[in-house]
């Protein structure tokens, strides 16, 4: 290899790949966690070491030139080829110490993971987790996270993931709002405006018209909330609701409304790693406690 042709900076290329990435500078900025100017001035040096212009600016948008486009799949390769050096060198580490990061949901990462994460501490005192609370779905394969705890099994090949428990949810209500009527015409609390709700209620018998579904929230928490306060019948996981001594099963005689599996997922270079494996495992003995271990 000819290494004095290699004369540029990496940091510039890769201000120039998430600058390709992200469409402007502001936003790629925020990816690299710079200040917008110090990333121009690295795009801009890094075309004057090439001599070549890379962007046209439209506004705010920095689209690439022709120069740019035949330059951008080597500059992106060169940027997964760090990238997986980063996670080799992050799985060979045998210490456990430094910091794992995990995703969960909001009601796992704040109901579930600290009793689980208090016995890693004591067993592992100079680690340091890094909880991301979340609801979306984080990228493994971009080092968003180094463990996901998620309902749907990954597909991606470089993963690997372990199938820890099939979780249960029921319908849960206080005994005062189901003593009103019928199940079917009570007020139900929504995930939001889409019919699936509606469509899983009805598979269990529940015809629950649009208009009884009062109070809406993506939050768990809020779910709950609002179900103590005898505002509407709420799903939520029966770890959760069966020791509330506000709720009861609105439905106690019927089978769970809707069973899922609790899939753990880290980058396979990752989970070589002493302090990852740690953590994964504890993580998967912890949560296979909740519902029906596989």
């Amino acid at each position: 290899m000819d290494w004095k042709s290699i004369a540029f900076d990496w940091n510039r290329a890769r201000a120039v790949v998430a600058t390709a990435e992200a469409g402007s500078l502001s936003a790629a900025a925020r990816a690299l966690g710079m200040t917008q100017p110090t990333l121009g001035r690295q795009v801009t040096a890094f075309e004057e070491d090439l001599g070549v212009t890379l962007f046209t600016r439209a506004g705010k948008r920095m689209e690439l030139t022709e120069a740019g486009l035949s330059l951008i799949d080597h500059l992106r390769g060169m940027a997964e080829a760090a990238h997986a050096a980063a996670l080799a060198a992050s799985g060979q580490s045998q210490e456990i110490a430094g910091v794992v990061t995990v995703t969960a949901s909001n009601l796992y990462a704040s109901a579930l993971l600290p009793p689980i994460l208090a016995r890693i501490r004591e067993e592992a005192p100079a680690l340091r987790i890094q909880v991301i609370a979340t609801n979306a779905i984080r990228d493994l394969m971009r080092r968003e996270a180094d463990i996901a705890i998620r309902h749907v099994r990954p597909d991606q090949p470089d993963l690997t993931a372990r199938l820890v428990a099939e979780d249960e949810a029921a319908l849960y209500a206080t005994p005062e709002l189901l003593a009103r009527g019928p199940l079917g015409t009570l007020p139900f609390v929504g995930y939001g405006l889409e019919d699936t709700y509606r469509g899983m209620l009805a598979e269990r018998g529940l015809d629950v018209p649009p208009e009884n579904f009062a109070f809406l929230s993506e939050d768990s928490h809020v779910q709950l909330a609002l179900a103590r306060a005898g505002l509407g019948v709420a799903a939520m996981p029966t770890w959760m609701g069966d020791p509330d001594p506000a709720l009861v099963r609105a439905q106690p005689d019927a089978p769970p409304l809707v069973t899922f599996p609790i899939w753990l997922a880290a980058h396979r270079d990752l989970h070589t790693s002493r302090r990852v494996r740690l953590v994964f495992d504890r993580l998967a003995e912890g949560l296979g406690r909740i519902g029906r271990a596989t």
